[in-house]
């Protein structure tokens, strides 16, 4: 099983509400007959001519919380947002999250402007099943829609990502078929109008082997080894790996039109093009060498915000030609 392979599924122009959705979906879709991580790739991310989420000022993070979470997994997420910044690492420890981002920075657009430096998570709120329990994709921009357009909770943010987090008990359309998450660009019908990047990640403990790995054996592939242990849970983890994978994607191609390789129809971005890679050393079905906690036993590659220790995957590294976790 490959740990992440992002495809693009282009779907026609949806109307929803007063919402155009001119929608293209980037998934962390994964084939269930690949091992779980594979070689660095033979060929680079190549650049596409288009925009990337370069403000100086930096990107702005909306997380919409649908449906029911822990109080344990809330704060291992928000204090994953917290870690983009080095104020919430005290004392300063190395590597860490924003170390992780910097390859991110290096890719820049046509007029050289790199990506945002700057990850920050502006504003939360929640919805409690508003739509129900089963979901279509194109249903995650009609609930961004809702909180933009209708309910005025999220301002329109050119520069931002709306991250929709969906609860374990909640189903969306290719989520652990296929896709681990997946982000999209939408025309906002405003006064104001503007085209915004939002995204979409589960919960990982709906499929552990599929969108946790390591943190749990996976189904195919390679003869598993025994799961890591994971520092914050294995759904919460999961869930960060995704959101990380998401967020880097979002950054450098997010409209189809930055940072990718292969077909336009099935591109690998910044992380996806570095399949279950973690650290060095990996190959298929060994996520590569890792740090251990001594008391717990859980296995990390960074350091973040108030204590917490997460596993990012890999990023492709323009300079060196080759997947860099840090």
């Amino acid at each position: 099983m490959a740990k992440m392979l992002v495809r693009s599924l282009f779907c026609p122009f949806i109307i929803v509400s007063t919402l155009a959705l001119a929608t293209w979906s980037y998934g962390l879709n994964q084939s269930r007959n690949q091992p779980s991580s594979v070689a660095t790739s033979s060929t680079t991310v190549a650049y596409h001519g288009g925009p990337l989420l370069t403000r100086p000022s930096g990107i702005d993070i909306y997380l919409i919380w649908y449906g029911a979470f822990s109080l344990k997994d809330r704060t291992t997420i928000t204090d994953f947002f917290a870690s983009f910044s080095p104020k919430g690492l005290v004392p300063r420890q190395e590597p860490s999250v924003s170390t992780w981002w910097r390859t991110v920075t290096s890719y820049k657009d046509k007029a050289h402007a790199p990506v945002s430096r700057i990850v920050r998570l502006v504003k939360q709120v929640g919805d409690p099943y508003s739509l129900g329990k089963n979901l279509k994709r194109a249903q995650i921009g009609s609930l961004v829609n809702k909180n933009i357009v209708i309910s005025n909770k999220l301002p329109v943010d050119s520069n931002a990502i709306y991250l929709v987090l969906t609860a374990r008990d909640v189903n969306v359309e290719k989520f652990c078929m296929d896709s681990c998450g997946f982000h999209d660009s939408v025309l906002v019908m405003t006064p104001k109008r503007s085209v915004i990047v939002y995204a979409h990640v589960g919960d990982a403990v709906q499929c552990p082997g599929f969108c946790a790995w390591p943190y749990a054996v996976p189904a195919y592939g390679p003869p598993p080894g025994q799961a890591l242990v994971a520092p914050n849970g294995v759904g919460a983890d999961g869930m960060v790996i995704n959101i990380a994978t998401i967020l880097a994607g979002a950054a450098t191609n997010p409209f189809k039109t930055g940072y990718f390789q292969g077909d336009i129809l099935a591109p690998l971005e910044a992380v996806s093009a570095c399949p279950g890679v973690f650290g060095a050393g990996a190959y298929p079905g060994y996520p590569g060498n890792l740090m251990v906690d001594k008391f717990s036993k859980a296995s990390y590659n960074v350091y973040g915000a108030n204590g917490e220790k997460f596993l990012l995957p890999a990023v492709w590294d323009l300079v060196g030609l080759t997947c860099k976790v840090v």
